[in-house]
């Protein structure tokens, strides 16, 4: 994957309510995404399991692309520049209610939008030494000769 470049995934119309997905989705913005697979891995949330395919779905998308532009690819190097949930179309039902009335239920969907990039490494610059200074350089016999000592 060249430098600067982003890789997507998305799951459209996941039947979870995109607030409960938002919870889950926050936790993982901007995190590595081998920390990222752990955390939803041992979530108790279902939004994590949706969450979490989508994303192995994205770093699948990263291979490949390497792969297809004959680039390196560090997958420890990845991580989520970008995770949105979006609301989907609701399923709307209705339920009965008392006096021969039906009340309205909206079951809400969500669209997953998950965004790879991968972590440019930092090179620190060399620190030159700085040059030895006037007395450092003076030899034993020159001080002594200066003083006007013998050793």
């Amino acid at each position: 994957m060249a430098v600067g470049t982003t890789v997507r995934a998305t799951q459209r119309s996941a039947r979870q309510s995109p607030y409960k997905m938002r919870l889950v989705i926050d936790e993982i913005r901007g995190k590595n995404v081998n920390d990222a697979l752990s955390y939803l891995q041992f979530s108790k949330k279902h939004a994590a399991r949706q969450i979490e395919k989508t994303l192995r779905s994205a770093v699948a998308n990263a291979e490949y692309q390497s792969r297809e532009g004959n680039t390196n690819l560090d997958v420890d190097q990845l991580y989520i520049a970008r995770a949105v949930v979006n609301e989907g179309p609701k399923l709307k039902r209705f339920t009965p209610a008392a006096m021969g009335r039906a009340t309205p239920i909206h079951k809400r969907t969500s669209h997953i939008e998950i965004e790879l990039a991968e972590r440019v490494k930092k090179v620190k610059p060399v620190a030159k030494k700085a040059a030895p200074s006037a007395a450092a350089k003076k030899t034993p016999a020159k001080r002594a000769a200066k003083t006007g000592r013998n050793s």
